[in-house]
C-alpha cells in the first residue's frame, strides 16, 4: 500500500518561501503591546465626543485623531489576520487575531459617534470650517463623501450600539471560514500517478484540471460528498450573513442589502443591473464555448467536471515559481520600468507567502495595511493557472503600492470596485504577451483556451455568483427562509441556465454555492465581472501604445480613494456606467474564440 502524501507543516517550509512578517512587528509581544496603545487611543478618541462642531480646529482635532488610531490598528490587525491565516488551525493565532477584532469593535465604538455628530454640523457652517482652517483641505473629500450619506446614518447612541455588535454580524462569517479552511476533511483521493493523497482546497484545483478524467471525476465527487455532509450548516451560516446584511441595510435606511453595499463606493445600482443583463444577453456565447469543450473531450456527456481541465489535454507549457517570477516581468513590461522596480522588490523582499501547509487558508489575495508590505498569500502548484495569479495578486500589490506612496492615510486604500481592474489588467496584458510570444498551435490553442475559461471564470461565472448572491438576499428580505433545499434547487437551475444544453445536471455541482467564500462578503463578486471587462479595454489602450494610455493607468494606481471610483475610472479613459466596455469585452472573447475553433480545426 503506498504512504499518503501530506502537506507539509508550517514550521517545515524555507523561510525564502514564505513572507516576512516582521517587517511589520518583530515578534507578537510587540504586536501585543501595540494593541494596548490602540486601546488608549482610543479612549482619547471617545473622549473627544461632543467637540467637533465646536470650531473648524475641533473638527480637524478629531479627524486626525481617529485616522491616527486606524492608521495603527489596521496595521496590527492586517498583522493577525496574516499570521492566522498562515495556518488557521494554530490556536495562539486564532487568540491573537481575536484580540485584534476585538479591539477593532473597541476603536469602532470609540469613535462612533463621529460622523453623526459631522453631519449635525449645519452645511453652510461646515463649508465656513473649510474655508477659514487650511488643515481641513486635505479632508475634503473625505468629508463631502460622508455627508453625501446623510440620509443613512444614524444617531450616536444608535452607531455605537451597530459598532458594538460587530463582532456579532461577523460571525456567521467567521465561522465559515474556520468550518471551510481548518475543521472540514477530507478523504483520501488518487492523483495522476496513483498515489493516495490528501484532498484539499489547493490540491482540488489541480486535480480538476487534470487531463485524466477518472482523477478529475473523483476529486469532484469526494470534495462535494464532503460538503454535502455538512450542507445543512453550510445554509444555516450563509442564511445568517445575509441576514445580517439585511439588517443593517434595513436600520440605515436603504432599500436593500445591495444598495448599501454599492453606496460605500457610490455605484449606481445600475451598473451591477447592466452588467447581469449584458452577461445573460451574451449567455450563448458561453453556450457556444462549451459545446466546443465537449466536441473536443469526445464526451457522449459532458459535467461540471470537465470545465476545468485544458482542451487538449496535458498543458504543453507550466511554469516553477522561478521561471513564473521571469515570466512575470517579461510579460508586463509594457506597464514600465517603474512597475517593473515593484515586481523586482516583491521578490526580492518576501512579500509573498507561496507554498501550503496544513491549516493555510486556502486561495490567494493580496493584503497589507498604509504602513505594511502589501502581502501575497499564495497556494502555489506549478501550472500556467498559478502565473495568472501570481500576475492577478501582483496587480493588487502594486496598486496598493502606488495608492500608498502617492496618497496620504486618508485616501491611502482604494475601493473594491477599482481593486479587481488593476489585477484582471495584468492577466489581459499576460494573455497578449503569450500571444505574442508562443508560435506552437498546441501551446496558443492552450494559451487561448485558458483565456476563455479564465473569461468565463471571471465575466460568466462571477456574474452567476452575483446573481444568485442579489437573489438569496432579495428572497430573504421578503422572508423566505434560505434552507439548503432552497439554495440548493436555485443554484442548480441557475447554473444550468449559465452554462447551458451541452452540460448535464449533477447533484454536486447544486451544492457549489455552500463552497464560495465570497458570498460573505457582501455584494463583492459583481466587482470581478466589471473589474474584468474595464481591464480588457485598458489593457487593450496600454498594449496597442496609445498616446497617454500608460500614464493615465499609472495614474488610477495613484489615485486610491482621493475621487468616486466611477470617476477615477472615467479618467482613466472608461466609462462604467454604461454598457459599451461589457460588450466590447465580450467581442474580445469572441473573436478568441473564433481563432481557438480556426486552430483546432487546422489542426485536426
Amino acid at each position: 500500500m503506498s504512504e499518503v502524501k501530506k502537506l507539509s507543516k508550517r514550521h517545515e517550509l524555507a523561510e525564502e518561501t514564505t513572507w516576512d512578517l516582521s517587517a511589520i512587528f518583530e515578534s507578537d509581544a510587540v504586536f501585543e503591546k501595540e494593541l494596548e496603545e490602540i486601546t488608549e487611543l482610543a479612549k482619547e478618541v471617545k473622549a473627544l465626543q461632543g467637540t467637533v462642531g465646536e470650531s473648524s480646529q475641533a473638527l480637524l482635532t478629531a479627524i486626525e485623531a481617529i485616522l491616527t488610531v486606524n492608521q495603527k490598528l489596521e496595521r496590527a490587525y492586517v498583522y493577525s489576520h496574516l499570521k492566522n491565516d498562515q495556518d488557521t488551525a494554530n490556536s495562539t493565532y486564532q487568540t491573537l487575531h481575536d484580540k485584534a477584532v476585538a479591539v477593532l469593535t473597541q476603536v469602532n465604538e470609540a469613535s462612533s459617534w463621529f460622523n453623526p455628530e459631522v453631519l449635525a454640523i449645519p452645511e453652510e457652517t461646515l463649508k465656513a470650517y473649510m474655508t477659514e482652517n487650511d488643515g481641513l483641505n486635505a479632508y475634503r473629500h473625505m468629508l463631502e463623501d460622508l455627508t453625501s450619506q446623510r440620509d443613512h446614518v444614524l444617531s450616536a447612541r444608535e452607531e455605537e450600539l451597530l459598532a458594538g455588535a460587530a463582532e456579532i454580524f461577523s460571525g456567521a462569517s467567521r465561522t465559515f471560514s474556520i468550518l471551510n479552511n481548518a475543521d472540514i476533511e477530507f478523504p483520501t483521493v488518487k492523483d495522476e500517478e496513483g498515489n493516495d493523497v490528501k484532498l484539499s482546497h489547493g490540491l482540488y484545483g489541480k486535480l480538476i484540471e487534470s487531463s485524466n478524467r477518472e482523477v478529475r471525476e473523483q476529486a469532484y465527487k469526494a470534495l462535494y460528498k464532503t460538503y454535502d455532509g455538512l450542507k445543512n450548516t453550510f445554509a444555516t451560516t450563509l442564511g445568517t450573513h445575509v441576514k445580517a446584511h439585511n439588517y443593517q441595510a434595513k436600520v440605515r435606511n436603504f432599500p436593500s442589502a445591495r444598495a448599501a453595499a454599492l453606496a460605500n463606493n457610490n455605484i449606481p445600482e445600475s451598473v451591477y443591473d447592466t452588467l447581469l443583463d449584458v452577461v445573460n444577453k451574451n449567455l450563448p456565447l458561453l453556450h457556444r464555448y462549451v459545446a466546443l469543450r465537449k466536441k473536443l473531450l469526445n464526451v457522449d456527456e459532458l459535467y461540471m467536471y470537465d470545465m476545468y481541465t485544458p482542451l487538449t489535454g496535458e498543458a504543453p507549457i507550466k511554469y516553477n515559481i522561478e521561471e513564473a517570477k521571469e515570466k512575470t516581468l517579461d510579460s508586463l513590461q509594457p506597464l514600465g520600468d517603474d512597475y517593473q522596480r515593484i515586481l523586482n522588490e516583491a521578490f526580492d523582499n518576501r512579500w509573498i507567502d507561496w507554498y501550503e501547509n496544513e491549516g493555510k487558508r486556502s486561495g490567494a489575495y493580496s493584503s497589507g495595511a498604509y504602513d505594511t508590505n502589501p502581502y501575497i498569500l499564495m497556494n502555489w502548484q506549478d501550472s500556467l493557472n498559478q502565473l495568472y495569479t501570481l500576475v492577478h495578486e501582483l496587480g493588487h500589490s502594486v496598486h496598493s503600492y502606488y495608492t500608498r506612496n502617492n496618497q496620504p492615510y486618508a485616501y491611502g486604500d482604494y475601493s473594491i470596485f477599482l481593486a479587481e481592474i488593476a489585477s484582471t489588467t495584468n492577466e489581459n496584458i499576460l494573455t497578449d504577451y503569450l500571444l505574442k510570444t508562443q508560435t506552437d498551435p498546441k501551446v496558443r490553442i492552450y494559451v487561448l483556451n485558458h483565456y476563455l475559461d479564465g473569461f468565463k471564470g471571471t465575466v460568466f461565472r462571477q456574474t452567476q455568483f452575483a446573481e444568485f448572491e442579489n437573489y438569496i438576499h432579495q428572497q430573504a428580505q421578503a422572508g423566505v427562509p434560505l434552507t439548503q433545499d432552497f439554495l440548493t434547487d436555485y443554484y442548480g437551475n441557475l447554473n444550468a441556465r449559465y452554462y447551458g444544453p451541452a452540460v448535464e445536471r449533477d447533484e454536486q455541482i447544486a451544492l457549489e454555492w455552500s463552497r464560495i467564500p465570497h458570498f460573505y462578503y457582501n455584494h463583492y463578486v459583481y466587482q470581478y465581472s466589471t473589474g474584468f471587462s474595464a481591464a480588457t479595454a485598458l489593457a487593450k489602450k496600454i498594449i496597442d501604445g496609445e498616446e497617454g494610455a500608460l500614464d493615465k493607468y499609472i495614474t488610477y494606481l495613484k489615485s486610491g480613494s482621493s475621487d468616486y471610483p466611477i470617476e477615477v475610472m472615467k479618467k482613466a479613459g472608461v466609462d462604467m456606467t454604461q454598457a459599451a466596455y461589457i460588450e466590447d469585452a465580450m467581442k474580445v472573447f469572441e473573436e478568441r474564440l473564433n481563432e481557438l475553433e480556426a486552430l483546432i480545426e487546422a489542426e485536426l
